[in-house]
């Protein structure tokens, strides 16, 4: 009996732990940061200082390509509105770059959101809901799903 208990735990958690594959995203609606062979698709929110240090530690990374999606917490209230003026702009990278530094963090208003951006910024809070993300950084990465910032296991997932 255990064993037969066993197996249908080891199915279970074979079931609910699918990996998440590259193929399954809209990269057109993602924020590119980097130009490097290995691909990680990230969910972040401008406020979580986990995610900032995400961010900086990407930066760092030659060997990466970020696809960034949005997911604002409420309990950021201005989150939504830093993503809004990120996915408005021309040159996102150097947006995206100035919020999660913190450089803006002192602006009163963000300037220049367009109604394209808060269109973006709808579209991908869709995929956050498509894809089930609850928290703040998330992160997949040759098939593993790694809830927020933990350099080793990113590190592992990307092979290093």
């Amino acid at each position: 009996m255990k064993n037969i208990l066993l197996i249908l735990l080891v199915l279970t958690v074979a079931v609910v732990a699918k990996p998440a594959h590259a193929a399954n995203f809209d990269f057109s609606k993602a924020v590119a940061i980097g130009s490097g062979p290995k691909t990680v698709i990230e969910f972040t929110d401008p406020d979580c200082p986990f995610c900032r240090k995400a961010a900086k530690y990407f930066e760092g990374r030659r060997d990466v390509t970020q696809q960034v999606f949005f997911y604002p917490l409420s309990r950021h209230p201005r989150a939504k509105e830093k993503a809004q003026y990120i996915l408005s702009h021309m040159d996102r990278a150097t947006a995206y770059h100035e919020v999660m530094s913190g450089k803006l963090d002192s602006l009163q208003k963000y300037e220049g959101i367009t109604p394209n951006g808060v269109k973006l910024q709808e579209e991908q809070l869709e995929i956050v809901k498509k894809q089930k993300i609850d928290s703040t950084p998330t992160f997949f990465i040759n098939g593993r799903i790694i809830v927020g910032f933990d350099k080793i296991k990113i590190e592992e997932a990307l092979g290093q």
